[in-house]
This record gives structure tokens, sequence and C-alpha cells, in this order.
């Protein structure tokens, strides 16, 4: 028997996962979408999870000559850009707690508490990286406009920040549909 009560945990959980899979695929992947954009010498590079404009699609990157100083390019932003992966992760996630949303919401209480422990985990995994990217790219930004480059956030940054408020909304609306109805209701006599 259907259950309405797992309905809204599960859009926000969907929510949350296409807008982090359109985060995923950001520059060099989709140029409309990046995190950071640089613009030097007449062309503009856009930086996202796997590269930058004109990289290798690959996890984990250095930020190009031009753009990048001896101390953004160490060791820690490199370790940094890695820990990007997290976007696709939480995504994935997120699609999981969708798959146990469906279930919840045609079949058994137990998918809506395994989509409500899935989106806490992937609002968790989310978190951490909204968090190393803001940094990573914030730092980056600072150094490029200190050389006098053009740097500006790209629209990846509040893409993820939805995706962030979505996965709280589902965690919490997943919560209180494993209290809702998923009995039949019995004929009054």
């Amino acid at each position: 028997m259907a259950a309405g009560a797992a309905v809204p945990g599960l859009f926000f959980a969907f929510a949350a996962m296409v807008l982090l899979v359109f985060a995923s695929v950001s520059s060099p992947t989709w140029e409309r979408i990046s995190y950071l954009d640089a613009s030097t010498g007449g062309s503009t590079t856009h930086f996202g999870v796997f590269g930058y404009t004109g990289s290798d699609t690959h996890v984990g990157w250095y930020f190009p000559g031009s753009l990048g100083d001896d101390r953004i390019n160490d060791g820690l932003f490199h370790n940094l850009t890695i820990v990007l992966i997290l976007i696709p992760i939480g995504a994935g996630l997120s699609g999981l707690a969708v798959l146990f949303g469906l279930c919840g919401a045609a079949y058994h209480r137990a998918g809506t508490v395994f989509m409500t422990l899935l989106s806490a985990l992937a609002f968790l995994v989310t978190l951490v990286a909204w968090v190393v990217e803001m940094v990573l790219f914030g730092i980056a930004r600072k150094h490029m406009r200190d050389r006098g480059i053009d740097a500006t956030w790209g629209n990846a940054n509040w893409i993820v920040l939805g995706a962030l408020v979505s996965l709280f909304l589902a965690f919490f609306a997943a919560l209180c549909g494993v209290f809702g109805r998923y009995g039949r209701r019995r004929a009054a006599y």
C-alpha cells in the first residue's frame, strides 16, 4: 500500500541528486557549470570537479601555470582537488536514498528508514565537500585576484549549496515519514 508520508523526503532527495549530478559534470565536461571562473588574456578558464577548461578529465589536478602560483600548486591544494570526488559520491548516496524512498513510498516503512539514513549520510558527505570546495576555490580566487587575474565564483558552488539544503530537508521529511501511516485503514462496521 502506498505511503504518502515518504513522498516529501523522496522529492527532496531526488532534487538533491539532480543538483549534485549537475555539479559533478562541471568543467571540463560541461563548461556552463563551474566552481571558479578565471579570465586572463582574453580567455576564460572554468574550474570543475574533474579538471578545468582544456584539461583531461581526472581526479586530482593542479592549477594551470598561468593562473596558479607555487602556493596554490603545492601538495595540499592538489589533495583538496582529490577531495572534490565527494560531490559525485554525494550524488550516488542521494540516488540510493531515492531508490529506498521509492520502496518506502510504494510498499514498506523499512524503505523510508533507509532513505532517512542515506539522506543523512549524503548530507554529511555533501557538507564536507561544500566546505572543502569553498575553501579551495576561495583561496585560489584570492591568490588570483592578488596577482591581477579576474577570478569570480562559478554557479556550481551555489548548486551544491542548494543540494545541501535539499538533503537537510530530505532527512527531516524522511524522518517524519518514518512515523507515517503505512497500514490499511480498517473498514468501519
